[in-house]
């Protein structure tokens, strides 16, 4: 099924990734806040380590056909985060969400290792999402990532397929 955006859907799901990694974060302890502020979305402190982490945030989302197209970071996007970082007295860190039909995916690692894996560009680093690089990264200990799915059971074009996946799914309960 082709799905058409709202034209304030880029902002939306900008939004979103920021409020989902500030949830992720916080359901596992770190301290973390929203800041409106050129080049980091997030601070948080890491339960773990103790560090207190700037964050950047990246969110997309892909159509149909295009879930495996790579994220784009523009090369200032490294220099903002870093400046940002310096004033709060954080490490740089970068979390990508991406949204591609039924998976939305979140990772989080440290600006330095992103550009390990993916050095600049003439414009930008790319954060690669096809399943080959997906595997690697689940093995990274360097990103943290978490994986769910989302079904829509009942929108306004009636289709069969979601009542006949309600079924699939409510037969066991039965």
């Amino acid at each position: 099924m082709k799905i058409k955006k709202s034209t304030r859907h880029a902002k939306i799901a900008g939004d979103f990734g920021e409020v989902l990694i500030l949830y992720w974060l916080s359901k596992y302890g770190f301290e973390c806040a929203s800041v409106d502020h050129t080049g980091i979305d997030i601070i948080a402190r890491n339960p773990h380590t103790q560090e207190i982490m700037g964050i950047s945030v990246k969110s997309r989302t892909r159509t149909e056909g295009a879930e495996e197209e790579y994220v784009s970071i523009p090369n200032e996007n490294f220099a903002k985060a870093e400046a940002a970082c310096k004033v709060f007295g954080c490490l740089p860190y970068f979390a990508i969400v991406v949204d591609a039909g039924d998976t939305v995916r979140g990772f989080l690692l440290p600006m330095s290792h992103l550009l390990e894996l993916f050095p600049k560009g003439k414009t930008a680093a790319g954060w690669k999402m096809s399943p080959q690089y997906l595997e690697k990264y689940s093995k990274d200990n360097q990103i943290k990532t978490f994986v769910f799915t989302t079904k829509t059971m009942n929108w306004w074009n009636g289709q069969q397929s979601a009542q006949a996946d309600v079924a699939k799914i409510a037969a066991p309960l039965s």
